[in-house]
């Protein structure tokens, strides 16, 4: 039993730290060399789980080399845009002026429910006031929709819109971000002293605090336990 827990945190271990090697990009979106390899890594990871009279390396040695794969195509298809268009593919017109490209549509296996699922999740109703609407190589709908469809902005209005800045978490569930809270140069006293001013006696009451830029504070106190 224990042997088999001492396997099992081994493997999830070199998982975690080959499948974070790849970096964010691949964490966010698999492209298909990246669907095939974390398929195959599910796969290989498993078999020193499923018997344990094998060694610790008939899973790990298969998991590094397809990770090494999965790391060379990557470099490989930011230097070949051939090969890149070949493994990734290229966006694709779906909607071009209002019109949908029926044989892109057919070409890419694009139903007309897909697409208006993906219209309504960008909360577009009216196919007629897409400019474009993109099928990109991850398999995400972008739509652009025609100018005088857009949402109106500051900068249109000619209104100079208040910037809150970048918004950094300094009270989480109660945890104060020291870290945090040492970038913008204040300390745990500071902290307090917010959040008695908003009806908290101790940090500990505390669900969250966000300070932006600007000086501005989010604030949301603990709900009362049932």
């Amino acid at each position: 039993m224990l042997n088999i827990i001492f396997r099992t945190v081994i493997i999830f271990t070199a998982l975690l730290v080959l499948m974070r090697l790849l970096g964010k990009r691949q964490m966010g979106e698999l492209e298909l060399s990246e669907l095939v390899v974390s398929i195959l890594v599910a796969d290989v990871a498993s078999i020193p789980l499923q018997d344990a009279h094998l060694p610790l390396w008939t899973g790990l040695l298969p998991t590094v080399v397809l990770v090494a794969l999965e790391a060379l195509v990557s470099w490989a298809t930011m230097r070949s845009v051939r090969l890149r268009n070949f493994l990734c593919g290229r966006p694709c017109f779906l909607i071009v002026n209002g019109v949908i490209q029926q044989d892109a549509m057919r070409r890419t296996r694009f139903t007309m429910d897909e697409l208006a699922e993906e219209l309504r999740s960008q909360n577009v109703t009216d196919i007629a006031a897409v400019r474009y609407g993109v099928l990109e190589t991850d398999g995400s709908l972008n739509v652009i929709l025609r100018p005088d469809q857009r949402p109106v902005t500051a900068g249109l209005l000619g209104i100079t819109a208040e910037d809150d800045g970048y918004a950094t978490i300094l009270i989480q569930d109660g945890v104060v971000m020291r870290r945090n809270l040492q970038l913008h140069g204040k300390d745990e006293a500071w902290l307090l002293r917010e959040a008695k001013r908003r009806g908290c006696q101790s940090l500990q009451e505390v669900y969250t605090l966000i300070l932006y830029e600007n000086g501005k504070i989010f604030f949301a106190k603990k709900d009362a336990k049932p």
